[in-house]
């Protein structure tokens, strides 16, 4: 076995061995957040703003199915569950206007100046697109963050949550793995934590391509990638002591 990545003792009673690419990790539940990134009908469902801009969201529908899967085996092991929900007030004054580059290169923006009548409807609070998937309900004691970027770092109070509660590891679900995941992952990694992606639980936006590249991008500079068996495994037992016997 490759010796895990740790920033703490193998001896620490609460360490978890977690496979994952480059190597395996050791992670903390006490230290730990799950991310699930922007599962909102504007990305996942028929109809919504990314199914209107001409991406493809067939895989969306499994990427919940494991969601659903991570989020169960974080919650039983007390790992906060924390949501992402993209998009701005219903008046667009918080995508910037034309004097910001995210009004030019926002797919949903550029999608309603080419089809007004979807103005006020794509990402816009309040709104059907704008809300979590049905299928993906938070639970009690589970965490919404809003935000208006890609990166959840940027303009809200994400990392200050994160270090009140003594989180050092982030382990991402989502979509799209190519935009909001890896966006938040770097600037996470920037911070001094450490981002790990469960592959079968994210969804990209773009051809198949960008899914190998973005995981490839992740797994070489940024962070880990592991799938949900190996987090749901990683979480049911204690492996310090296998660990020593290896090592």
């Amino acid at each position: 076995m490759a010796k895990p990545v740790s920033y703490f003792s193998p001896e620490d009673p609460d360490a978890r061995l977690l496979e994952a690419r480059p190597e395996p990790m050791l992670i903390k539940p006490s230290e730990t957040a799950l991310i699930i990134v922007d599962m909102q009908n504007a990305y996942a469902s028929p109809g919504g703003y990314l199914d209107l801009a001409g991406f493809d969201i067939s895989g969306a529908a499994p990427a919940i199915e494991k969601i659903r899967e991570a989020a169960a085996a974080a919650r039983a092991a007390g790992i906060p569950v924390i949501y992402f929900q993209n998009g701005w007030d219903p008046d667009y004054v918080e995508a910037g206007g034309p004097g910001s580059p995210n009004w030019h290169k926002s797919n949903a923006m550029k999608t309603m100046r080419a089809r007004p009548e979807l103005y006020g409807k794509l990402l816009a609070k309040g709104g059907w697109d704008y809300e979590l998937v049905e299928a993906l309900p938070p639970q009690k004691g589970d965490i919404v963050i809003s935000k208006p970027r890609y990166s959840a770092f940027y303009n809200t109070n994400l990392d200050s949550m994160l270090r009140a509660r003594g989180i050092r590891s982030l382990v991402f679900t989502g979509v799209a793995t190519n935009v909001c995941v890896e966006s938040t992952l770097r600037d996470g990694f920037f911070l001094e934590y450490f981002g790990i992606v469960l592959h079968d639980a994210t969804h990209h936006a773009g051809p198949d391509y960008i899914q190998k590249a973005s995981l490839f991008n992740i797994e070489s500079f940024f962070g880990w990638v592991s799938s949900v068996d190996a987090f749901r495994t990683a979480l049911q037992a204690n492996v310090h002591p296998a660990l020593k016997t290896e090592g």
